[in-house]
């Protein structure tokens, strides 16, 4: 299997130094298995790599297992490990962040199912999984992903620069009306007193990332399925979208945007923030301890200040994260299933500590009864959340221990606490429907029109154009087949069976 998997690696570029397993190999009575996971962009320190590191090197030690890791490229990540699921030459256990491309191979029976093997090999690991989480990795009433979680559903706050809104005279904004008049005055009484109007009240990124907030304020989020009334409906397609859309119009014709957020990257909207070009804007959670503090060290009268989410004609709120992150699945063709439920429970269980925080009394101690880390350390080992990341199950007091240890100063587990109870859950909770992996991809790419309407690039009213040509592109076919789904839930509560059933019905499995 070596041979032919590593010839395929080589014209995928996939990186991996397996030097350390080619010694390993002589130990033929070790079972090995092959991991394939993205690097999300996290290297490692020279001269450390995936496949020889202290982390790895204590999973096997804990486990008894020799573990060949395989980084793709992450561009195309899905193409390449899809070129892997055809060869025959399978990875043992494939971790993947598209919910399409889990659907799709399940429905071709190419994963293996995972229920009995979860409750022999893994026991714990499956009872620490809300049963409603299963629900979105199974296919016709079997569980085919073992899923890593978020932290929490929600991820975006807005902050503002409090020494702005004290050089204009305003008080922080709340209301949707607020927030535009504070705006203006970012955008035009010159808050950084440079002379020079050279500042905007807030930007967004491609894809019109970073805006949710404005379009909680009308009560729809981009992309996601919403009950109204009783009916699954997209919110793309609603009513309310067109008037969130109006409104952000007016708010880039009057300069209050930068019009050049469709080409802005998040790293190009942090610059912003830190150059002092912009005094509001929807970030992170976890921005405290990340852009905010640049941008005082880059201006040390910056004051920023988190405030609430601006409150519209139909309420507040954010876009949430789906509550699954990663789904980790096992090929059909893998006769290793058994030895990576192993890996994977040491990972969600004894090896949770090691992977989420580092080793203790290198990157971690306790001093008076608390976690305190390293940070410096915690940087420089950060690469160990790639194991983690296998089976990474969060619970609320671990959560509460691993962020106050990064500094209680930054406020995370409060901010992601007020993150989470402010997000809107998509109303359609299971994996994509044969029609969503047919058609939502290309769907997905008619939001350019959205973000020309934005623009000014195409008047308002073609909003009915895109509503026309995703219903008739397949939004219809995906409206029915995600009523099917949410209709017999609603009905049989208890049925969580029949529930997956339909969702697989149309052929796939």
């Amino acid at each position: 299997m070596r041979t032919g998997l590593a010839c395929l690696l080589m014209l995928l570029g996939c990186s991996g130094n397996t030097g350390k397993m080619e010694v390993a190999d002589q130990k033929s009575d070790i079972p090995k298995i092959t991991v394939v996971l993205n690097s999300l962009g996290i290297g490692f320190p020279d001269p450390l790599t995936e496949n020889d590191n202290p982390y790895l090197f204590d999973i096997e030690a804990k486990t008894g297992l020799r573990v060949e890791v395989i980084i793709p490229p992450s561009h195309r990540y899905e193409d390449r490990v899809g070129v892997m699921m055809m060869s025959n030459h399978t990875p043992d256990l494939i971790s993947i962040a598209d919910a399409n491309w889990v659907s799709f191979y399940a429905r071709k029976q190419m994963l293996t199912p995972l229920d009995q093997l979860l409750a022999r090999y893994a026991p714990k690991l499956k009872e620490r999984i809300p049963p409603e989480i299963w629900e979105q990795v199974s296919f016709n009433g079997q569980v085919y992903a073992l899923p890593s979680l978020n932290e929490g559903i929600g991820l975006e706050m807005m902050y503002i620069r409090k020494d702005w809104l004290d050089r204009v005279g305003l008080k922080s904004p709340t209301t949707l009306s607020e927030m535009v008049n504070v705006m203006r005055a970012f955008s035009s009484l010159d808050p950084d007193g440079n002379g020079i109007r050279d500042t905007y009240g807030t930007s967004f990124i491609e894809e019109l990332g970073r805006s949710s907030p404005w379009f909680g304020a009308f009560g729809v989020q981009l992309n996601q399925w919403m009950d109204k009334d009783g009916q699954l409906v997209y919110s793309n397609v609603q009513p309310e979208m067109k008037e969130a859309l109006a409104f952000l119009r007016t708010m880039v014709q009057e300069g209050l945007i930068d019009p050049l957020f469709p080409i802005q990257t998040q790293q190009g909207l942090e610059r912003q923030v830190i150059e002092g070009k912009l005094g509001l804007f929807t970030g992170t959670w976890y921005d405290t301890r990340g852009v905010l503090e640049k941008s005082k060290a880059h201006d040390s009268h910056a004051e920023w200040v988190s405030i609430p989410f601006p409150k519209g004609p139909h309420g507040s709120g954010t876009y949430a994260l789906p509550p699954v992150r990663t789904y980790q699945v096992i090929p059909a063709s893998s006769a290793h299933a058994v030895e990576v439920l192993k890996l994977l429970n040491y990972i969600a269980g004894e090896g949770r500590d090691t992977l989420k925080l580092g080793f203790e009394g290198e990157v971690w101690t306790w001093e008076s009864g608390e976690r305190v880390t390293d940070m410096e350390r915690h940087n420089q080992d950060h690469y160990r959340g790639l194991y983690a990341n296998l089976a990474d199950i969060p619970d609320e007091s671990y959560t509460r221990s691993r962020l106050d240890s990064i500094g209680q100063e930054y406020h995370l587990y409060d901010n992601l606490r007020f993150a989470s109870q402010h997000a809107r859950q998509s109303s359609y909770r299971s994996l994509p429907t044969p029609a969503m992996t047919r058609y939502a991809p290309l769907l997905l790419k008619k939001n350019d029109m959205l973000i020309d309407i934005v623009l000014g690039n195409r008047p308002l009213d073609d909003f009915e154009t895109y509503v026309s040509e995703w219903m008739n592109e397949g939004g219809r076919e995906m409206t029915k087949e995600v009523n099917d789904w949410y209709h017999l839930g609603r009905n049989q509560p208890g049925d969580q069976q029949q529930r997956q059933s339909v969702n697989g019905q149309k052929n796939g499995g």
